[in-house]
């Protein structure tokens, strides 16, 4: 017997999932966990791009996931910003900052085609399947 689908099946919830580690690695570290301000920041958004997914798929609905999916992929612009200011207080290298941005706009592209996906489906969530 299949199991259902949960979200953390979902690729876009892992690699949200992965990246909210890698972070809290770098600003747990350092001068830049002196930086509450920044940290906190960086630290709430990066976990709001996976919650956001997580809270959409249980909804069931495609309607209402697509909704925080947008909400998502707006936490990972912001996740995305928030590293720039990393970058410019030196609390991260060239490299590192160029392998984050890189890994925010790989979760930003696959946001958007999950949500083109989702538009798209004849299933308009789980509450619509009959048993």
């Amino acid at each position: 017997m299949a199991s259902s689908p949960q979200f953390e099946d979902l690729e876009i919830w892992q690699l949200a999932r992965k990246q909210a580690n890698v972070l809290w690695e770098i600003y747990c570290d350092g001068t830049f966990a002196k930086d509450f301000e920044l940290r906190n920041q960086i630290c709430r958004s990066s976990g709001s791009v996976m919650d956001n997914i997580a809270e959409g798929f249980e909804r069931s609905g495609n309607k209402e996931f697509i909704n925080f999916l947008i909400i998502s992929k707006a936490s990972n612009g912001e996740v995305r910003s928030q590293l720039y200011r990393a970058f410019d207080r030196k609390y991260i290298s060239d490299l590192k900052f160029e392998e984050l941005k890189s890994n925010c706009e790989i979760i930003s592209k696959k946001i958007t085609t999950f949500i083109k996906y989702l538009k798209a489906s004849e299933i308009k969530g789980f509450r619509y399947i009959q048993p």
